[in-house]
């Protein structure tokens, strides 16, 4: 039986608008009526993750920043896991000499040298992940959401690096190219044993400590709640979901998920415009998976 069910926020729960649908909202709702517990597990900072789910009526505990953070429903912050900085500074120093852009991630929101580039990234997302979005309706929507979101503008990462009391939890790099791009990254920092390197998008690679990841938070709020891991649903679609779809009983990809995190997952849903973390939790419930 489904004591705990956690899904990701961006390309599952939130559809093509970065909204979270009716029928994902009623399905988590009819869960909850039933004694099931609902949770977000999401690349996302806090401050960043928030607008979406309050929009949409959603108090929940979340698993944030791949799992460098754990919060509360009420968001009181339970467990952090940061990278230290002198990683830090290596890996922006490595994403400058490629000429990509990168924003970190901390307690207190994400940061960023670039509105521009923020824009162009946001924007070039939107419209890869929805082929019928024209370019000029991408950016419409993109300057829409990020006035919803908490995003601080720096003119040098230093300013955060060299105060003793931030924390960085995730780096994150763009690329508009997309993977291709990104892989020298990829595989010169995949050799260190302190990091765990994954992707949300296609045009995004995190860097995180190897101690933050989705799997082991969920795993830890488990433990915490007295639930197994066999009464546990999740609900992913990218390469950053994959630790938390190994670790739950019951796990589902998203129709949109990437190759690889369909042969993890042990069903699959439909995609995340077609209301896929709803009808995946109604199976749940009336399968009783």
């Amino acid at each position: 039986m489904i004591q705990l069910i956690v899904s990701d926020m961006d390309g599952t729960l939130l559809n093509h608008k970065l909204e979270v649908s009716k029928v994902n909202q009623e399905a988590i709702q009819a869960a909850q009526q039933r004694g099931i517990r609902f949770m977000v597990a999401t690349g996302r900072g806090y401050t960043e993750a928030v607008p979406s789910l309050h929009e949409a009526g959603i108090h929940c505990p979340m698993i944030t920043v791949n799992g460098g953070q754990i919060y509360d429903e009420n968001g009181t912050l339970e467990r952090s896991i940061g990278i230290d900085k002198a990683r830090i500074r290596s890996i922006l120093q490595f994403v400058k000499e490629k000429g990509l852009y990168a924003e970190l991630v901390l307690k207190s929101g994400v940061y960023s040298e670039n509105k521009v580039r923020r824009i162009e990234t946001m924007t070039t997302l939107l419209q890869n992940t929805n082929p019928d979005t024209t370019f000029k309706m991408a950016l419409i929507l993109a300057m829409g959401r990020m006035e919803l979101l908490n995003i601080h503008y720096v003119e040098d990462y230093e300013e955060l690096l060299n105060d003793d009391r931030e924390e960085v939890l995730k780096v994150l790099i763009f690329s508009n190219i997309g993977q291709p791009e990104l892989e020298p990254v990829r595989q010169h920092f995949e050799q260190d044993d302190e990091l765990a390197i994954t992707s949300s998008f296609f045009n995004n690679i995190e860097i995180n400590h190897v101690e933050a990841q989705k799997g082991i938070a969920l795993e830890h709020v488990a433990n915490e709640l007295g639930i197994p891991l066999e009464n546990v649903m999740a609900i992913g679609d990218n390469y950053n979901d994959v630790s938390m779809l190994e670790k739950a009983g019951v796990s589902f990809a998203m129709g949109n998920a990437e190759p690889g995190v369909k042969a993890v997952a042990k069903y699959e849903t439909k995609t995340n415009t077609e209301d896929g973390v709803g009808l995946a939790i109604l199976r749940c419930i009336n399968d009783n998976l």
